[in-house]
């Protein structure tokens, strides 16, 4: 194991967190939103939260690893596994594995779940007094939506972002419930030809995005100029036209 950027595997030192992980062989692999958990031999834990930029995938030879992998592990047969993050915003914990029940408990439902029904829905929304676009990018309530996906999908929606969705009527809830489905299985799509490209896979790059980071620019809807505001510390555009 090699770490590049110490800040990411607070707190612990890096020479501890090698010796606590090498040696370990993966037993599973699972994902909540932008948590992956890597279970380990010796009832060992990893819990990688990629943040805003990171990756994390496996390379057939790890000596050809990108210049932006801030750790890599490298395994028996040569491969690397790689966490890239160009902006060091992602973290990794290790855990013994009694020490992580309910780690990921306050994340909310994962919108390309079974669970994610359109009554779950509503009853989350019902429930909140949030903005639209802060209700849905509330990883209590819904894990892995992110900025980009939350405003393409109330686009796609016809709605405001600034609105409650507690205000809103079913049959519009209803729209954004398939609007979220459709443009989360769309971005899995555009993922996987994204990864099947040699070099670093950009997310805004690879999603044909109607709305985010096209302030001025004509709605491609109705040609009315896109509208950036601050919502939550994060950029969201939308078209006040179009979004009501």
């Amino acid at each position: 194991m090699r770490i590049e950027r110490a800040n990411m595997v607070k707190p612990h030192p890096p020479p501890v967190l090698c010796q606590l992980v090498e040696g370990r062989q993966v037993e599973s692999v699972e994902r909540r939103g932008k948590n992956i958990l890597l279970g380990l031999s010796g009832m060992g834990l990893l819990h990688v939260h990629l943040g805003m930029t990171g990756n994390l995938f496996v390379i057939p030879d790890v000596r050809f690893r990108c210049l932006s992998a801030r750790i890599w592990f490298e395994l028996d047969d040569g491969k690397g596994l790689i966490f890239e993050d160009p902006r060091t915003l992602g973290r990794l914990r290790f855990y013994h594995r009694q020490e992580a029940s309910g780690l990921l408990a306050e994340l909310g439902v994962e919108p390309l779940s079974d669970q994610f029904t359109l009554s779950r829905f509503v009853e989350l929304a019902r429930s909140s007094r949030q903005p639209a676009k802060i209700f849905l990018m509330d990883q209590r309530r819904i894990a892995g939506l992110g900025n980009i996906y939350a405003a393409e999908a109330l686009f796609r929606a016809r709605m405001d972002p600034r609105k409650s969705l507690s205000r809103v009527s079913r049959k519009k809830l209803a729209a954004l419930h398939q609007a979220i489905v459709e443009v989360l299985n769309q971005a899995v799509e555009c993922a996987v030809k994204a990864y099947a490209k040699p070099g670093v896979f950009q997310e805004a790059e690879e999603f044909p995005c109607q709305v985010y980071a096209r302030e001025g620019k004509p709605c491609l809807r109705c040609g009315h100029s896109i509208r950036r505001i601050h919502q939550g510390g994060r950029s969201t555009y939308f078209c006040p036209a179009c979004q009501r």
